[in-house]
């Protein structure tokens, strides 16, 4: 840092900016979406329910437009850039997974999963790069199966993986609008709430196995996706907010 370079918060670096949050009504979303706000972000709030995108909005402090997007299609991904106009960052937390044994795999769920997570990003980039201020960024989210593939979890490790390089391709072709990606690891952001009376054994384990000897908070997922949006020299990266758990 030069002697006259002056230090900028994430919240500063986001006053007075456009954000889409695709994926808003989504716990984690949401909660970007509340933070970028609070920091004096004017948000595009995106995603498939109007009505998740809605209580979403009611949470935020300032502006919001709710655009419903559906991934799968790019008519409705035009329309929505469209409807965002100029813009400073754009995230997506989407995702649809497709798990279960291979030999039980149905296609449309296969396509579903692909369409979140590699197809999507890529036709956002498409249609939004060129509307993206100087200093803009794409953030999405890969994950952790990615590095760590199990049994009936072989396309969400295909899809996670396929993004990790999407990322690298699309920093490269839309620079200098910087694209970086996500990935998390075991985060108690509710969806293990399905495991009932396990879910506090399941956490306790995976924190025992961890480096980082705890799991993830979806605080940890907001600063990281904020950390990517602000900082001006990171592009073509993953930020893996894991706890090492790649590693164990």
């Amino acid at each position: 840092m030069s002697a006259t370079s002056t230090p900028t918060s994430s919240s500063t670096a986001l006053d007075g900016r456009r954000l889409v949050v695709i994926g808003a009504g989504s716990r984690t979303g949401r909660l970007i979406a509340r933070a970028a706000s609070a920091a004096g972000a004017d948000l595009v709030l995106a995603g498939p329910d109007p009505r998740k995108l809605e209580w979403t909005a009611g949470e935020l402090t300032g502006p919001a437009l709710v655009a419903p997007v559906d991934l799968a299609d790019e008519d409705s991904i035009a329309r929505l850039a469209r409807q965002t106009g100029a813009f400073d960052h754009l995230v997506s937390t989407a995702a649809m997974p497709a798990n279960g044994p291979l030999a039980d795999l149905d296609l449309a769920a296969v396509q579903r999963a692909f369409a979140a997570k590699v197809i999507g990003p890529l036709l956002l980039a498409k249609h939004l790069a060129g509307q993206a201020a100087v200093g803009g960024s794409f953030t999405f989210f890969s994950g952790v199966a990615a590095w760590r593939p199990a049994p009936e979890r072989t396309v969400m490790a295909t899809t996670n993986g396929a993004l990790a390089f999407l990322v690298q391709a699309l920093a490269v072709e839309i620079a200098p609008v910087r694209v970086n990606a996500v990935s998390p690891g075991i985060v108690d952001t509710g969806s293990w709430d399905g495991l009932g009376a396990d879910k506090e054994a399941f956490l306790r384990q995976v924190a025992e196995r961890n480096p980082a000897r705890r799991v993830g908070t979806p605080d940890d997922l907001v600063q990281a996706v904020l950390f990517a949006m602000t900082n001006p020299y990171v592009t073509g990266t993953v930020l893996h907010v894991d706890g090492g758990g790649r590693l164990a």
